[in-house]
């Protein structure tokens, strides 16, 4: 390809140059003059987060309709099929069918689409229904036994059962192809399956003739061939199961059925939502992918809102809202057919009514707070049944809570301090019933499917069925030690250095079809310098900012260390050595970044501590975690990092009158819509030119495209 090639790298150059500046410019909008630095501090002010309120009014409806729409619309493009084969055939017990063709096709090819249920099947064939032939799988590769290189079809007198056709979990609701070594005639099809537990059920076949063309057989009323028109042209993403998609829509799927669910790995009521879209559409790609994508719409307008509650800015409302809708892992995440989307979408409601309650007023009565309070504790109590993820954000919870009740009780008003003991014994009283009670009940209840399943819905069976599962998944999420790799730690996440790669297609020369969970380099870079100004101004004193940074910069630090093997003994010395070197120096430039922005930014705002304790409370869990992880574990902590970057507009508002704030803030909105227009291609699996990637997409060598 030649030079040309090269001009990839100027995309993560001009970006990297463009928020620069921004943040550049920025920071000598924000700085202080030099005699006032030196001046004392002013006047303390007391600390509260009770503010202004800024409802919605009639010129919100216009963006934040027109924004859900049009990422609407490319959210649902090209989402998934909406047919797939439906009725299975059941092969457990050992079962087995014969089914006869009105004629001889000569075969060479079989796909076949697994249903519910893992095992294998003895596959025979015969053109005139005496004479047998069995599938065979054929292993000649020298360097691995067990690796299947070719199927083949051959006698299998005096010889047992061969069991050659697998329905392994990694195969489930997607469509799999065997290609025969020796392709032969077949009128009748014999099928005997051999279930791993319970049921087997294998949902549709199709034959392929000797040029690779499909076979459509005159009589295709036969069971596993009756549903001809869900085959389709070539097996991609669109009409099979990827990536997780082989656990969490299969579970949704048992919990309709109501057998025993696979995926129990998380709480169940996030694959429960899942089962919405399975029972409005049925167990098609489209039906399994429906809820989350929905969900991830539905994000929009309430981003949207609680911007204007926080900023009580339009402008500032809309860009924030489409910098959600044009993150790429927003996207990419929403469209696939897993948990994360709810345990996004709750964490962004239960944050939301925590502040609508910090905001009140000094000395709001009970009932003020109730509401606010109750509906954060609701969602708090509905993410923590879809994933463990949420109780990390309830950390924030909780840490917010308690500032806003200190601060509170603290600014009383005089004339009603009569009325505070009382009130403080109710709103503790309860705030343990939304935050404790009635979460648990949640949580106990979302486990009535497992008890279902097992035929006792009695009230000891179904605690008995959920405590079993809690020690499993402990269990298992501390024993995950598995490679993978597109695997990343959480330090990599911060700077998009590791994407994930969910799908690869390169079956066509010259052309490729694939798709990554990452971050908008605008929201993920941007974003991450401006929770950096949040951190300076989440506190008032200096020496408060800098020992945040301090000591924020050892834990990250250690956290890093230990995860790299630093202290590992099994690690190589040099290895060791240039691992500890580079985490020097990134704490050095973090130190000194810390204290750039601590001395810049002098004031401080209840705003940027509330953004930061959120940021910290779904980020910092992962520093302690060693167990394989993924670049989707930061999904959570999108959210934060927009509101990071909205205060940083808000904050260049307030200066209005003194400089051009609104075109800086168009202009980052601008670049991420136009990135996201760039790598769209990758975020939704169109086919497109290998060149196109190698030139315009593939801004790092670890960036698989």
């Amino acid at each position: 390809m030649g030079p040309i090639r090269y001009i990839v790298y100027l995309f993560p150059i001009l970006t990297i140059a463009a928020l620069l500046g921004f943040f550049l410019w920025y920071a000598q909008t924000m700085r202080a003059p030099l005699a006032q630095q030196l001046a004392p501090l002013p006047e303390k002010r007391p600390f509260t987060f009770a503010g202004r309120r800024h409802p919605l009014v009639k010129k919100d409806a216009i963006p934040m309709v027109l924004i859900t729409i049009a990422y609407a619309v490319t959210a649902f493009f090209n989402l998934g099929s909406t047919t797939a084969p439906q009725n299975p055939w059941d092969f457990g017990d050992e079962k087995s069918a014969t089914f006869a063709f009105s004629e001889e096709y000569l075969a060479s090819k079989l796909w076949y689409f697994c249903g519910l249920g893992t095992g294998k099947y003895q596959v025979e064939i015969s053109a005139d229904g005496v004479n047998w032939l069995s599938l065979w799988q054929r292993k000649d590769d020298p360097d691995d036994s067990e690796k299947v290189t070719g199927y083949y079809w051959a006698d299998g007198t005096g010889y047992g059962a061969s069991y050659a056709m697998t329905q392994n979990y990694n195969q489930l609701f997607k469509w799999n192809e065997i290609t025969f070594d020796n392709p032969q005639y077949i009128r009748y099809i014999r099928i005997t399956g051999q279930a791993n537990k319970g049921l087997l059920e294998l949902n549709e076949l199709a034959l392929f003739d000797e040029n690779g063309d499909r076979i459509w057989l005159s009589d295709s009323t036969n069971p596993l061939f009756d549903e001809a028109d869900t085959v389709p042209e070539t097996i991609s993403f669109e009409n099979s199961a990827y990536f997780d998609e082989i656990y969490h829509p299969r579970t949704a799927y048992e919990h309709l059925r109501g057998v025993e669910p696979y995926e129990i790995s998380h709480p169940p009521l996030g694959k429960l939502i899942m089962s919405v879209g399975i029972a409005l559409f049925g167990m098609t790609p489209f039906g399994w992918r429906f809820m989350g994508t929905l969900f991830g719409v539905a994000m929009l307008p309430l981003l949207y809102l609680f911007l204007k509650n926080l900023f009580g800015r339009t402008s500032i409302a809309t860009c924030g809202t489409i910098l959600l809708a044009v993150d790429f892992m927003h996207l990419t995440q929403t469209r696939l057919a897993t948990i994360d989307t709810y345990a996004f979408f709750f964490i962004l409601l239960m944050y939301y009514f925590m502040y609508r309650y910090l905001t009140l007023p000094d000395g709001a009565s009970f009932k003020q707070c109730a509401l606010p309070l109750f509906l954060s504790g609701l969602f708090w109590g509905i993410g923590a049944a879809s994933k463990w993820t949420v109780i990390y954000g309830c950390t924030g919870l909780v840490a917010l809570y308690f500032i806003g009740l200190v601060v509170k009780l603290r600014r009383w008003p005089e004339e009603e301090r009569h009325q505070r003991a009382g009130w403080t014994v109710k709103i503790l009283a309860f705030s343990v019933l939304v935050f404790a009670v009635i979460p648990a009940i949640i949580y106990v209840l979302s486990y009535l499917p497992y008890a279902a399943a097992s035929g006792d819905l009695s009230l000891g069976n179904l605690l008995s069925e959920m405590w079993e599962n809690q020690k499993y998944m402990l269990s298992y999420h501390n024993g995950v030690t598995s490679s993978h790799p597109y695997s990343s730690r959480w330090y990599e996440w911060l700077v998009n250095a590791r994407p994930i790669l969910y799908y690869m297609d390169n079956s066509v020369a010259g052309v490729t079809t694939r798709f990554a969970a990452f971050l908008n380099p605008v929201v993920c870079w941007g974003s991450l310098v401006a929770m950096l100004v949040c951190a300076a101004q989440a506190f008032r004193p200096l020496w408060a900012k800098l020992t945040f940074f301090g000591l924020s910069g050892l834990g990250g630090a250690a956290s890093a260390a230990w995860v790299t093997g630093v202290f590992d003994p099994e690690t190589d010395t040099q290895t060791r050595l240039l691992c500890l070197v580079l985490i020097v120096a990134l704490l050095a430039l973090y130190l000194v970044l810390g204290w750039f922005v601590s001395r810049t930014f002098r004031q401080s705002s209840p705003i940027a501590l509330f953004i930061l304790i959120g940021y910290l409370a779904q980020l910092v869990p992962w520093f302690f975690i060693g167990r394989i992880t993924f670049a989707y574990h930061y999904f959570p902590s999108v959210l934060f990092l927009i509101l990071a970057l909205c205060y940083v507009f808000y904050t260049l508002s307030k200066k209005e009158e003194m400089v051009p704030w609104k075109p800086a803030m168009y202009a980052v909105t601008g670049g991420a819509a136009a990135l996201y227009a760039l790598f769209y291609p990758v975020l939704v699996g169109i086919t497109y030119p290998s060149w196109y990637g190698t030139c315009i997409l593939k801004w790092f060598p670890a960036w698989p495209f």
